[in-house]
């Protein structure tokens, strides 16, 4: 049980050095219309007035062996999502807008607070987040770690673990006008949203873009570069939050051919992106977020589990502490899936209809998305049966 202390949930484990401090996501807004909507609709995410006094922890943040092999025993920090800026802000309330926005501050504070709370004797700090707050990750990471140096605690190793936060500033499948949070273009939203909030990035990744750029920064595959400490992304190879903002949606129509090949090369494209990311996990799902849920354990690429993964790459730190030897043997930190289209991997969640919510398995979901096994198998030089067959096993 986390206990709730104002702006963050704390479970302590006094035996331990290790801490994980958890970034929610939820989308952002980034305007007074949609900031007033989501105040109407999802009061939560901006105002801790109805959060609980306390939480469970599931996931990477459960404390429990069975469920969290990797990190069961570490000091978890939850830190709930109420900014909205995608933990990019550092304003508050101000003439031009009703609402404070403060994501970069929040996470200062609550470190400056924890740091009385036996953070102090930290060795490892891993800085966490899914979607929303796993770009929040990538933004703050270093802020982080150059925050606890300039208090005197060199000796804290700060990593970051962001998942399913790495977006694509791609071309959408239609182009749709800036609206709301849903059909505005991945990059015209940041835009828009950097100004509204006053949104800060590193200093390392402003300086690579020209000023007014700054929203380059948002995006993993431009910020991962300039950053100082080592991060670990977790990102699925077809992500639900990015095809909903390239305005593909799976709505149980079967999908045409345009927006299949569409899929396969946002799947492509990300793989791509992903290349020189030294500790990364990518499976080829169609879903969005991963290290909360409790089936986090069941996912795996070439064999390998998300918390395996992890392990390997504290091991692989840890060792190029002491020696900068090779990658360690039969423990590998880059696992990215190679097979084309979604839920390729057999490991991946279970796939719902979204009407009748129904399970299906991969082949009722190809058919399902209108993919054509005949048309494939040619395509692929295949038989039918034999693409059938690849399909289910994954392969």
């Amino acid at each position: 049980m986390y206990q709730s202390h104002r702006t963050y949930y704390l479970k302590e484990s006094k035996g331990s050095r290790r801490w994980l401090l958890f970034l929610e996501g939820g989308w952002y807004c980034f305007n007074r219309e949609n900031c007033n909507t989501r105040y109407d609709t999802m009061r939560r995410l901006m105002s801790s007035n109805e959060w609980p006094l306390t939480k469970t922890g599931t996931g990477i943040l459960s404390s429990q062996p069975e469920e969290n092999p990797h990190w069961w025993n570490a000091n978890m920090v939850f830190i709930p999502y109420c900014s909205s800026d995608v933990w990019s802000g550092a304003s508050s309330k101000s003439e031009k807008s009703e609402y404070a926005f403060m994501g970069a501050l929040i996470i200062q504070e609550v470190i400056k607070e924890l740091v009385g709370k036996g953070l102090s004797n930290a060795k490892v700090l891993l800085l966490a987040g899914s979607s929303a707050g796993g770009t929040g990750v990538l933004l703050n990471v270093d802020r982080v770690a150059e925050q606890l140096e300039e208090m005197g605690y060199q000796g804290i190793q700060v990593r970051g673990l962001a998942d399913s936060g790495w977006f694509l500033d791609n071309k959408q499948y239609r182009r749709t006008d800036c609206i709301d949070t849903i059909t505005c273009a991945p990059t015209e939203a940041i835009r828009r949203g950097i100004r509204y909030w006053n949104g800060i990035v590193p200093e390392r990744c402003r300086v690579q873009f020209k000023e007014g750029e700054e929203w380059n920064c948002f995006f993993g595959y431009k910020i991962y570069p300039t950053l100082r400490c080592p991060v670990f992304v977790v990102q699925w190879l077809f992500d639900e939050a990015q095809l909903t903002v390239d305005n593909v949606h799976l709505t149980g129509q079967p999908v045409q051919e345009g927006q299949w090949l569409y899929i396969q090369n946002l799947g492509r494209e990300l793989r791509n992106t992903l290349k020189d990311v030294v500790a990364s996990f990518a499976p080829a799902c169609l879903s969005h977020e991963i290290i909360t849920r409790n089936h986090w354990t069941d996912i795996q690429v070439k064999g390998t589990s998300l918390p395996r993964a992890l392990h390997c790459w504290d091991r692989s730190l840890h060792e190029s502490n002491k020696n900068g030897k090779a990658p360690l043997k039969g423990c590998p930190i880059h696992l990215i899936d190679s097979c084309p289209w979604p839920h390729c991997n057999p490991s991946c969640p279970t796939i719902r209809d979204q009407f009748t919510g129904q399970e299906m398995n991969v082949i009722q979901f190809l058919m399902h998305m209108g993919f054509d096994v005949q048309k494939m198998a040619q395509q692929q030089g295949l038989e039918p049966s034999k693409l059938l067959g690849m399909l289910s096993s994954g392969s």
